[in-house]
């Protein structure tokens, strides 16, 4: 697994890690549900939804990582076809996202940080979106010339896993004093996450 980061491209790699922490800082369910669980149990309890966020993402890209790696064996240029999709639902994305209405008070949190992980870990474990969207993102940023693409996916995985954990969890933290503030701009974050998901489709496709 060292060999095959040290192979990897820095710059692919810093590209990523950049491009996962603007869809991140947008305020989609995650961060709603984190930002309640924040406002009405404190920011452990924000930090908890987080965390049960983070491990719910770690089974979508596990799924990503199998599912890519048996395609990958049993279809011919498999990579290719997931990257064609990939950009197909990224641009679908960024349309939902510039059109989204910016109506965050319906959603409820959870005050202790049991229920706070749990809610977390199954709304996202349950939520097939963001297994769609993590099929979409990681594989077009694996390389097949470095060798098998599963390792690269896992570590790609556990970049965006880290960084969504540290970007969602202050956003937990900081909603009992800034909640307010930071939905109001909701509409402003949805506009740029439509821009991110528009460029990653145009840059599946034009690579």
């Amino acid at each position: 697994m060292i060999d095959t980061l040290l192979a990897m491209d820095p710059l692919n790699l810093l590209a990523f890690a950049g491009a996962g922490m603007l869809l991140n800082l947008t305020p989609g369910a995650d961060v709603m549900f984190t930002m309640a669980c924040g406002a009405q149990g404190g920011a452990r309890a924000g930090i908890a939804a987080a965390a049960g966020i983070g491990m719910g993402s770690v089974f979508h890209i596990l799924l990503t990582v199998l599912g890519v790696a048996a395609a990958l064996q049993a279809v011919p240029h498999a990579l290719d076809i997931i990257r064609w999709g990939g950009a197909a639902y990224l641009a679908w994305l960024a349309y939902s996202a510039w059109t989204a209405p910016a109506d965050t008070d319906r959603v409820q949190g959870a005050q202790t940080l049991r229920r706070a992980f749990a809610r977390g870990l199954l709304t996202n474990v349950l939520n097939p979106k963001v297994g769609l969207f993590i099929l979409a993102f990681l594989p077009q940023f694996a390389d097949p010339g470095l060798g098998p693409v599963w390792p690269q996916l896992l570590i790609l995985g556990a970049i965006f896993v880290t960084t969504g954990f540290v970007i969602t969890s202050t956003y937990g933290v900081l909603a009992g004093a800034f909640g307010a503030a930071l939905r109001s701009k909701a509409r402003l974050m949805n506009r740029i996450s439509a821009v991110v998901f528009g460029g990653l489709a145009a840059r599946l496709v034009l690579d």
